[in-house]
């Protein structure tokens, strides 16, 4: 294997670098005041157990973050392998995010997708500045675990298929 330098911190190689890592997918939305707001996070991680905390980082340009965050509850929902179609429809930059993508919602709005891996009931915990995007932390009220179901993973942009070794 060679392994290329490189010298210059431009948005490609960046972009290269980061995607050389694979990352599950999850879907973060809330239903606020009757529409369901959601968008589609590579960034998810667990962060801590006590408090039981996660995160998602978020362009700070991002329109549908600056309504989510406003939210009481939160729902993070990790999508499972077959939903890749999902994933690209909560991405969409503009049009209905949610047409054909079955959710429900908790009683205090957190909305969670249909068939996915988990889903985490949330409240935002805190917001952290990272350079163009924010770490928001998320608090955990509650979660529910289907742990037979493959996740849906993303590495160097495109949707991949975990292999048992």
């Amino acid at each position: 294997m060679q392994v290329t330098t490189q010298h210059i911190l431009d948005h490609a190689g960046l972009r290269a670098l980061y995607g050389s890592f694979p990352t599950g997918v999850a879907a973060v939305g809330a239903h606020i005041q009757g529409t369901p707001i959601g968008m589609a996070a590579s960034s998810f991680t667990s962060v801590s157990f006590d408090p039981p905390l996660v995160s998602v980082a978020v362009q700070n340009t991002s329109r549908t973050w600056q309504v989510l965050r406003t939210a009481p509850r939160i729902g993070i929902t990790i999508l499972a392998r077959n939903q890749a179609a999902t994933c690209r429809q909560l991405s969409l930059r503009e049009g209905d995010r949610f047409a054909e993508v079955p959710w429900s919602r908790t009683a205090q709005g957190a909305l969670h997708i249909a068939g996915g891996i988990s889903t985490l009931d949330c409240s935002l915990h805190a917001e952290v500045g990272a350079g163009d995007h924010a770490i928001a932390l998320f608090a955990v009220h509650d979660f529910a675990l289907a742990p037979t179901t493959e996740p849906l993973v993303f590495h160097e942009s495109s949707f991949k298929q975990l292999a048992a070794s």
